[in-house]
């Protein structure tokens, strides 16, 4: 069996959104070959036909490359499992409508479509015989992915540009469900938890400030706290109001300082994780990024303790947040007789990259377990889990899953 995963996300190392588009095999083991495409900064804000006409095209050069490996037999249609890490109102395993876009992505037009439905329309303008066999969020993707090969994996975060969670669920513990229950008598539940507010998260002024100019104000709150699109920017507004201020940088306000986004988290973890004596890594992204040369050893430091702050902040609200995963699951005490193991499954590029922040949240959630508890939970990276995971979901939705099994 072949499966086709196409992901479309935002990337936290980039400036701009990226999408990637694999061809995997699955025979006993799975294989596969990939490509990382990058959209335009105009698709952030085009109309909903020419994001996906872009992707179609792109989609289309790719298959174009594939090796025989991957050939199809005649009278065979390519499957495709979608990863569309935005949240949508899933209607089926094939189909689902837009609620909102996030990450800085605004494209009116389409809330409220049916995103595989359109992805497929592009794909016909492209002359592609393909069909979407399953639209997959990214979290559950990678909850999917760590499952097939580790039966202990129970919950999957994405720590990226945005953030979401998902977990398996007893069905009967679902208030919302009212269908018939599964065979397995379990659920994932894509917790879309970027979105959760509370009065008892630490905001400050920077925090509104940030949300009232987004594209979205009042929306993903939990997330501008702790993803990799806003930490950076927290960090320049904090410097921001130091220039203003405190006149931190002389007597005027670097320009740069004041553009929004200009300080991006990639660049707040370098200066984070910087080991020289001198901070001379800080010295260089305030030079090359903001324009600000001659900082002395003290301005560096201070700089260096701001993206401490910011960054350890955000760990700690994601472990709080796993931490609430795992309560719900009953899985924050260990009861006696049994032996147990929980598995949670991690990706997105600001845990893989960023390591102060993946080390800070790491710690933080052994120090709210307490030790004997911890021993018994593995925070584990999932590489792109979410495309593997997508292709697995699509292999076992195939029209043709009856014929390959006879």
């Amino acid at each position: 069996m072949l499966a086709l995963p196409l992901k479309v996300a935002a990337n936290s190392r980039c400036s701009s959104a990226m999408f990637t588009i694999c061809l995997l095999g699955m025979r006993r083991d799975y294989f596969m070959h990939w490509t990382l495409v990058e959209l335009t900064s105009v698709c952030y804000e085009c109309n909903w036909e020419a994001l996906f006409d872009y992707i179609a095209a792109e989609l289309a050069k790719f298959v174009a490359q594939e090796g025989m490996d991957f050939q199809l037999t005649p009278g065979r249609q390519r499957e495709l499992g979608f990863t569309f890490s935005f949240p949508v109102m899933q209607t089926s395993i094939a189909s689902g409508t837009l609620l909102r876009w996030t990450k800085g992505f605004s494209i009116d037009d389409t809330v409220g479509q049916d995103v595989v439905a359109e992805l497929t329309k592009a794909m016909e303008r492209q002359g592609l015989d393909m069909r979407v066999s399953a639209l997959v969020n990214d979290t559950v993707g990678t909850l999917a992915g760590g499952r097939y090969t580790n039966n202990d994996v129970v919950a999957a975060v994405i720590l990226g540009t945005g953030s979401n969670a998902a977990y398996v669920e007893r069905a009967h513990a679902i208030p919302k469900w009212h269908g018939l229950l599964p065979k397995s008598g379990e659920m994932v539940i894509n917790m879309e938890w970027g979105n959760f507010r509370s009065s008892h998260l630490p905001l400050t002024e920077y925090d509104h400030a940030l949300d009232a100019e987004s594209l979205n104000p009042g929306e993903q709150i939990y997330e501008k706290v702790i993803s990799g699109m806003y930490l950076g920017e927290i960090v320049r507004r904090v410097l921001c109001r130091m220039a203003e201020e405190a006149a931190f940088f002389g007597d005027t306000v670097p320009p740069k300082l004041k553009v929004p986004f200009v300080l991006r988290t990639p660049v707040m973890s370098a200066m984070h994780q910087d080991t020289s004596p001198d901070l001379k890594v800080v010295a260089n992204k305030l030079k090359d990024i903001l324009e600000i040369s001659n900082t002395s050893m003290k301005m560096r430091k201070v700089i260096f303790e701001i993206c401490n702050i910011v960054a350890t902040r955000g760990a700690r609200l994601s472990a709080a947040g796993i931490l609430g995963i795992l309560k719900k699951m009953g899985r924050d005490t260990i009861k006696e007789g049994e032996k147990q193991r929980t598995v949670i499954a991690m990706d997105g590029g600001l845990y893989e990259h960023y390591m102060e922040y993946r080390k800070c949240l790491e710690n933080s959630l052994n120090e709210l377990l307490g030790e004997e508890v911890s021993e018994t939970i593995v925070v584990e990276h999932s590489n792109d889990g979410s495309g593997i995971g997508a292709a697995l979901l699509a292999a076992s939705h195939s029209q043709y899953l009856e014929t390959d099994e006879s």
